[in-house]
């Protein structure tokens, strides 16, 4: 904590006094101050017992009502920041919906059993701790590219604790590993990730392009997953065939699997075909289980209970983004945001480029790759395609640096935490080294792409 005060009041010093921004105010500093105590509760969660949503919201909101109040004390125009909440509240929004949608159908396949059945066709067929951390690892780099990577760990992570809900040593390191299995996976797609999704429509990559960093993104997960195979336990899951009830999905829980696929497609279709937000596609599909729900209820006389399902969801979680986002979505209307970008005039492309995975494990890497797209460096496709990889797959390094991250702490709660994550945090750095140094091998020296 003390290394992140000394960097952000060594950048507060050289570039706070240029005059066109508000980082130099009693406001700048004191929503600073403000936004480094919140990260700190949140980061020490264990510590306090405090939920992270909390700190998270207080600061988001705070932090906005202090610019209101600067302005009020000045009599400075409203508008630019009217503006700037208008457009953060659409983009809060896109992600609220689309993880109210995507978090409604894990929870009805639940209730239908899929996962239960899933379990129980992998623990019933004798794999071991090992050969499950691998089997869920691999299914998150390779779903993700073409779902992305939130709902992929959200559904892995779902599966992890049908098998084994108690032991830590099996769950935290399989945690861990679907994070940087879809994080990584979603680096090479475009559709894997909203970091690889907004240079793609900005056109500073063609659509192939991205394939090309499908050797870092592997090699680098696989270092990560192949260091913390040494911490998963010997041994199975627990499974008596005599004893074990044999798991069916019940009726429209196949359905349910095949309009949540749907789901994902117009989504997709919606932002790339469509122009319109991909939340769009969500809540149409979410329409499509409702009236899937209503049509199963007067056929079959079964309930999906949809209701019920939106009820169970964990709101911790979207409140925690809606706090984070607000939080840095406020940093970025005082200037530290944009602040960061003049280091590409003075550090270089390449050094700041892999810097960004840095940044973005300690603050979300949406608006940190909003930030590169403004200040729009000159660079070419190769250092394009680094930032799009480091700004997905650097926010693995911590618990809370990406939404798969999150997404996976709301489920496993109490096992995978910020403290439990950063045992292994060093696995994760090791891939990431990886991941640049074949990035470079592969662009730099070969220029293969």
């Amino acid at each position: 904590m003390r290394i992140i005060m000394a960097l952000l009041f060594f950048v507060n010093t050289i570039w706070a006094s240029s005059g066109q921004d508000l980082t130099s105010t009693w406001v700048g500093i004191v929503s600073l101050v403000i936004f480094i105590l919140g990260y700190y509760v949140i980061a020490a969660e264990e510590k306090f017992h405090i939920n992270k949503a909390k700190p998270a919201l207080f600061v988001g909101t705070f932090i906005f009502i202090l610019i209101g109040l600067y302005n009020a004390i000045n009599g400075l125009d409203s508008k630019p920041l009217s503006h700037e909440i208008e457009m953060l509240i659409f983009e809060i929004a896109q992600i609220f919906f689309f993880l109210l949608v995507a978090m409604t159908y894990i929870e009805v396949m639940l209730e239908r059993r899929v996962f239960d059945a899933l379990k129980y066709r992998l623990v019933s067929k004798g794999y071991s701790f090992k050969k499950l951390f691998w089997l869920t690892g691999t299914l998150a780099f390779f779903i993700s590219p073409v779902a992305d990577n939130l709902t992929t760990a959200l559904i892995l992570s779902t599966v992890l604790l049908t098998i084994e809900k108690k032991n830590a040593a099996f769950l935290v390191p399989g945690a861990i590993n679907i994070v940087v299995g879809a994080n990584a996976g979603g680096a090479w797609s475009p559709f894997g990730d909203i970091t690889t999704l907004m240079p793609w429509i900005a056109g500073k990559a063609e659509f192939f392009d991205f394939f090309g960093l499908f050797p870092s993104a592997f090699l680098g997960w696989l270092a990560t997953g192949w260091l913390l195979s040494f911490s998963v336990p010997e041994g199975k899951p627990l499974f008596d065939v005599h004893t074990e009830e044999r798991v069916k999905i019940l009726k429209g829980g196949k359905s349910v699997i095949y309009l949540g696929a749907f789901t994902i497609l117009c989504a997709v279709l919606c932002q790339q075909v469509f122009n319109i937000p991909p939340m769009w596609g969500m809540m149409f599909g979410f329409s499509l289980l409702k009236l899937y729900s209503y049509q199963l209820k007067r056929t079959h006389n079964e309930e999906l209970k949809t209701f019920v399902a939106v009820s169970k969801i964990e709101h911790d979680t979207l409140l925690f983004f809606f706090g984070i986002l607000a939080a840095v979505g406020g940093l970025h209307y005082l200037g530290y945001l944009d602040l960061a970008v003049k280091l590409y005039e003075s550090a270089g492309a390449t050094t700041v480029n892999i810097g960004v995975g840095f940044l973005s494990a300690f603050i979300d890497n949406v608006p940190v790759m909003s930030a590169v797209l403004k200040a729009n460096p000159t660079m070419g496709v190769d250092q394009w395609l680094l930032v799009t990889m480091t700004a997905g797959i650097g926010g693995s390094m911590i618990s809370f640096g990406s939404a798969a991250g999150v997404g996976v702490m709301g489920k496993l709660r109490g096992i995978y935490t910020f403290g439990s994550h950063m045992k292994y945090a060093w696995t994760v750095l090791v891939g990431y080294i990886l991941s640049v140094v074949i990035w470079y091998v592969q662009f730099e020296i070969l220029g293969l792409y």
